[in-house]
């Protein structure tokens, strides 16, 4: 007769199976990142490759009708979006959002989205928002630069401005990503894979600890029925941040509804503290 394992090997190779998998399967990247490659129509937003890594980051860009008409912008806004979606969708229609303002959008692909070469991967998303930044601070000199983030994309807008010179940040419905994988997904598992995968999260993409470190102005606009990143969760960015805030509640919004209405015009009466008009 064959004997059956005993129960200290079995237990030895769930162990094993167990570390296999959270050393060595990217769990993170596969359950945080939705990337898309399929066309989307751009309008009349223009596409710009920046060389990044192996390959290049996809960035597409649109002025304001104001901006057309001086023939350059008077303000840049670097774009950041969520971790479904693309610039190319949005670009073209953001940069008339601006109450009248001469402004450029420029809106960043994350690495395996869209043009921007992959595999798509949170440890590139950090880089790649620096490069993207980097790149266009060659093209604005001393002209300012905001950085606006929606969901996903506030924590690489925090990131910059971690490190990089920016005039202020917009940030729409900002996830901790390391507090909702432990406090909404690890009761359940015991911790057991939560907190792992809590700890394989960049420390470039840790919203809280960039929080703190920043300084300048900021817009915060919160979703009160966010159903993806609760509003708790929001707040524990909007608490840490050390900079000056303006606070824009979206009574009755969930996460991916659009700035409209009272909301929009909060945004451009606050736009006019983030960053003051220049004279003509």
């Amino acid at each position: 007769m064959k004997r059956k394992p005993s129960w200290q090997l079995r237990a030895a190779v769930w162990i094993a199976l167990y570390v296999a998998l959270i050393v060595l399967a990217p769990l993170p990247d596969r359950l945080i990142l939705f990337p898309t490659t399929d066309r989307i129509d751009a309008g009349r937003a223009e596409r710009r490759g920046i060389p990044f890594q192996d390959g290049e980051l996809e960035v597409w860009t649109a002025r304001s009708i104001q901006a057309q008409q001086r023939g350059e912008p008077e303000l840049y806004v670097l774009r950041f979006y969520g971790n479904a979606d693309r610039a190319d969708r949005w670009v073209a229609a953001e940069a008339g959002m601006w109450n009248n303002r001469a402004v450029e959008v420029w809106g960043m692909n994350y690495p395996g989205f869209g043009g921007s070469n992959g595999p798509a991967r949170l440890a590139k998303l950090g880089p790649a928002a620096l490069t993207a930044f980097d790149e266009l601070k060659r093209k604005a000199g001393d002209r300012p630069i905001i950085v606006f983030g929606a969901s996903l994309g506030t924590t690489t807008a925090l990131h910059i401005a971690a490190h990089r010179k920016v005039a202020g940040l917009i940030l729409h419905n900002p996830p901790p990503l390391r507090q909702i994988i432990l406090r909404q997904f690890g009761w359940w598992n015991l911790w057991l894979f939560a907190g792992p995968m809590a700890q394989k999260i960049p420390a470039d993409l840790d919203g809280v600890a960039n929080a703190r470190s920043v300084h300048v102005p900021a817009i915060f606009l919160l979703a009160e029925n966010d159903e993806v990143v609760a509003p708790k969760f929001q707040r524990l960015i909007v608490d840490a941040y050390a900079g000056g805030k303006r606070i824009i509640p979206l009574p009755g919004a969930g996460h991916n509804s659009p700035v409209e209405g009272a909301g929009l015009a909060d945004l451009h009466q606050a736009l006019d503290w983030l960053a003051p008009r220049t004279r003509e």
